[in-house]
């Protein structure tokens, strides 16, 4: 799979732009503010209907216009898939695959798999357990349609039950008949979303742990654990003995949006006890792990974005990660560095074909220097 080409109007500091690129290696350079990680993200969009970086559509339209379009062109398993993508301020996103409409997001999300490798990545590890959730929540749904279908329709359960419980604490009440309905689809999704999540860490924890000992070069062991309620024998029990605490709280206390994902360094948190080094190397692992993961599961290399990792990685780790591109591990990537000449030296020993694009002010031209 690799996108050929992309055309943006009005997207993030674009006013109108079209760009063809390599099968393998593309690189934007340019200054910071420029817009190289918005090209990253615009073909973000393409891959999963949504930003990276934005949650609200509208922040993603130039200043001062009411909409935007991103349009691109895929070769996926031989053939031609265009994707359009266009949001206007009020109005519903819009979705088409090579010109039909597509009624449903979730649809559309998995087709084209993408792995993003960011600068505040580092957040999966510092920040709390809602960032991990999301990071596995965000795989699981590109690999199975249940469980993205499980988990939307959790989430609507629980905005629902939450404002419920608002309700019960203004008027100093609790009606169990009333309730009782989304307690018992809560529970049940919760169940299945936590085992599926287990299944899931046992295929992938392998591979985070083979990807982590090739880029530290086996100095340390690491490890995830999955904490959760939701399995318990107890489970339907507890949720419901929690009535209490719900209605002082005002929200629901217990279930998949409490969960965590561990992770361990020597067997220390590495919140607490990882280097700045050992806790890169976890997060490229982790990023790493989940394009196996997607290549083990859709039969197709994903999409690979690197947006600005040569300025925040050591030599150790940006050889070592060379050395996994120049071994013809992933398919197409997508590379943003604010130095030109340091790319061009970084992957001048790489045997693919690698274009460079100049990017300045929301303008795109090849550079060939």
């Amino acid at each position: 799979m690799h996108l050929k080409n992309i055309r943006l109007q009005q997207f993030k500091n674009y006013p109108k732009a079209e760009v063809q690129f390599s099968n393998e290696i593309n690189c934007f350079v340019g200054l910071n503010g420029s817009g190289k990680t918005n090209l990253l993200d615009a073909i973000h969009y393409l891959c999963l209907t949504k930003s990276a970086l934005n949650g609200m559509d509208n922040l993603n339209i130039l200043h001062e216009r009411d909409f935007f379009t991103v349009f691109g062109d895929f070769e996926l398993e031989g053939k031609e898939l265009g994707i359009r993508c266009i949001f206007e301020s009020g109005k519903k996103k819009q979705l088409l695959q090579n010109g039909k409409a597509i009624d449903k997001m979730s649809d559309h999300v998995g087709l084209l798999p993408v792995v993003m490798i960011a600068p505040d990545d580092t957040l999966l590890i510092k920040d709390g357990s809602e960032e991990r959730r999301r990071f596995f929540d965000n795989m699981l749904c590109q690999l199975d349609k249940t469980y993205l279908d499980n988990l939307m329709r959790y989430q609507h359960f629980l905005k629902q039950r939450n404002a419920l419980i608002k309700q019960f604490a203004e008027k100093g009440i609790w009606d169990k008949n009333f309730i009782e309905p989304y307690d018992r689809e809560i529970i049940l999704l919760s169940q299945r979303v936590a085992k599926d999540r287990q299944v899931f860490l046992q295929e992938y924890e392998p591979l985070l742990m083979e990807y982590y000992a090739e880029i530290s070069e086996n100095r340390e062991n690491i490890k995830i654990s999955y904490e959760t309620q939701c399995l318990s024998e107890d489970f339907d029990k507890d949720f419901k003995a929690s009535a209490q605490k719900d209605l002082i709280l005002k929200r629901t206390n217990m279930g998949i949006h409490k969960d965590d994902f561990v992770f361990e360094i020597e067997g220390y948190p590495i919140k607490k006890f990882g280097s700045q080094g050992q806790q890169k190397s976890f997060v490229i692992a982790l990023k790493l792990a989940q394009f196996q993961i997607f290549l083990s599961h859709k039969k197709t290399k994903p999409i690979l974005l690197l947006d600005d990792i040569f300025d925040k990685l050591d030599d150790g780790r940006i050889r070592k990660l060379m050395e996994l591109v120049a071994d013809h591990r992933f398919g197409q990537l997508f590379i943003t560095d604010a130095r030109p000449e340091r790319s061009k030296q970084i992957l001048k020993d790489i045997n693919a074909d690698c274009k460079f694009f100049m990017i300045e002010k929301g303008t795109v031209a090849i550079w060939n220097q």
